[in-house]
């Protein structure tokens, strides 16, 4: 079964197609905060078509942006010490964002491109607009025509006579139409940077926000003439995949394509993708509401494996609940994922897994999650049932070790020597975890042996701050002492000018 996604372009489910390499635009976080749950749901299921796309044997180019220049972001200048211009802000809010992303063990794009590294690019885009006849200059501001693209809002099925206007009250005497959007701006940031600063309160002065010179004006970027500048520039005139959140359809999405097409003459995209928004309270998650919670906080409250597992829970295009229910859920089916694994794992390297054991019940198990895996992810990138899958798999392993177990063990210490795990069914079923489970949900399986190393690395660093402890009260005998123990059983202990550090030897 070849692999079918929904595509907001056709408004259907349509077969997924590309020649050689697969190129895959993710539209990316405005850094005017910390990333939330809301924008690492688009994240991760980017992340899971990616791992998917490799698994079917595609080399995937994966771009993701990052916003830099926004309103959002000089609003907060001077909210604290260090943050005295917009770059500042930026900086700060993209080393979170990068961290967030690590965290959630996301594959990493081919490149993560910012806007104010690109201007260059826009201004060569604009400019080509302006020559083609589809942008207009006026008063240092260029605008595209909406009118002058045949096709406009063919992604959000809206007609051109019904649109409302776009952009800031500012703009409309420069307008032509009412519904053009800008692609330059004059001067400095928009009045929405005021509004936006105002609502922070932290009594530094509204700031101008960075601009650049343009044969216009010194200006700033328009927001949507930026996606395609940056995409082009990575992948080419036409993406096999642009995806985003469904918020973006209209006007973002809309206008990126209005503008990519007029100056390319080419498809902008193949195929159209749209994840939908995660909820909490009864709201769309965002910042700006209050109603969120930080990708960091969640991370450390719930880990990877849980939040991955929740996301899975809900298809990438409808909308997601966050609740305790929905949480519990994930726990729950993280849990038995786990423990399972861990519990195959143990079998499959103990005495009792032999060549010659044979259990056909689990050996078919293993290939059934596999074909209903693989049939779940094809149809749709249906994460739940492919979820699903895996679950009916732990049911199988459970019964195969529970049996060997259980003629093990007669009430009298005596072995029964046809007991014998299925060594060639648990290795199976362990690389179908991994490789299903890991390598394309990306949930973090660990053996029983990494566990313990894990937990003898906690050891070491709670002796290692017991040592600093006993060193800054001038105990240094006793700190030496420590530092001796650690070696007798095999830690090697480097003292440096960032602290001490260890390797296990």
């Amino acid at each position: 079964m070849s692999l079918v996604v929904t595509d907001t372009l056709e408004d259907e489910r349509v077969e997924f197609t590309a020649d050689g390499d697969v190129t895959l635009y993710v539209c990316g976080l405005t850094v005017s905060d910390d990333p939330h749950l809301g924008h690492a749901r688009l994240w991760f299921h980017a992340d899971v078509l990616h791992r998917w796309l490799e698994h079917l044997g595609y080399d995937v180019r994966h771009v993701e942006n990052v916003t830099d220049v926004n309103e959002k972001i000089t609003a907060r200048v001077g909210e604290r010490d260090d943050w005295t211009e917009e770059r500042d802000v930026a900086e700060a809010f993209t080393a979170t964002t990068f961290d967030a992303m690590r965290g959630l063990n996301l594959r990493r794009a081919e490149v993560y491109p910012r806007v104010t590294e690109h201007v260059p690019e826009i201004v060569d885009l604009v400019e080509t607009l302006i020559e083609e006849g589809y942008a207009y200059e006026s008063n240092g501001s260029v605008y595209f025509d909406v009118t002058r693209f045949d096709e406009y809002g063919k992604l959000s099925n809206q007609e051109l006579d019904a649109l409302e206007a776009q952009g800031e009250p500012d703009e409309r005497s420069e307008k032509r139409n009412p519904a053009d959007f800008a692609l330059w701006k004059a001067d400095g940031v928009s009045e929405t940077a005021a509004r936006e600063h105002a609502k922070h309160d932290h009594g530094a002065e509204t700031p101008e926000g960075e601009t650049w010179a343009s044969p216009w004006s010194e200006g700033r970027p328009g927001w949507h003439v930026e996606c395609s500048a940056m995409s082009t520039t990575h992948l080419g005139d036409t993406l096999d995949i642009h995806m985003g959140g469904r918020d973006l359809v209209f006007p973002h999405h809309e206008n990126e394509i209005a503008q990519s097409e007029a100056a390319t003459g080419e498809a902008f995209a193949r195929h159209w993708l749209h994840v939908g928004l995660l909820e909490m309270d009864g709201e769309k998650m965002s910042s700006s509401i209050g109603n969120f919670w930080t990708v960091p906080d969640a991370l450390d409250e719930l880990g990877v494996n849980v939040v991955r597992t929740f996301y899975a829970g809900a298809a990438y295009r409808s909308e997601q609940a966050l609740t305790e229910e929905t949480i519990g859920e994930a726990e729950e089916r993280w849990e038995r994922l786990s423990r399972t694994y861990d519990r195959a794992v143990e079998a499959l390297d103990s005495t009792e897994a032999r060549a010659k054991a044979e259990d056909a019940d689990l050996r078919e198990a293993v290939a059934t999650a596999r074909d209903d895996f693989a049939a779940a992810m094809n149809d749709d990138l249906n994460l739940r049932e492919a979820t699903a899958a895996l679950l009916d798999l732990t049911d199988a392993v459970n019964r195969h070790v529970d049996a060997v177990d259980e003629g093990n063990d007669d009430g009298n210490g005596t072995r029964d020597a046809d007991a014998a795990y299925d060594y060639r069914g648990l290795r199976e079923a362990v690389e179908a975890f991994e490789e299903l489970g890991g390598d394309v949900l990306g949930l973090q399986f660990e053996s029983p042996s990494d566990g313990d190393v894990d937990l003898a690395g906690e050891l070491v660093e709670l002796v290692l701050n017991v040592r600093e402890a006993e060193r800054e009260a001038g105990n240094y005998e006793r700190a030496d002492e420590l530092r001796d123990a650690l070696g007798e059983v095999g830690v090697e202990i480097e003292d440096g000018p960032d602290g001490a550090t260890y390797r296990f030897e």
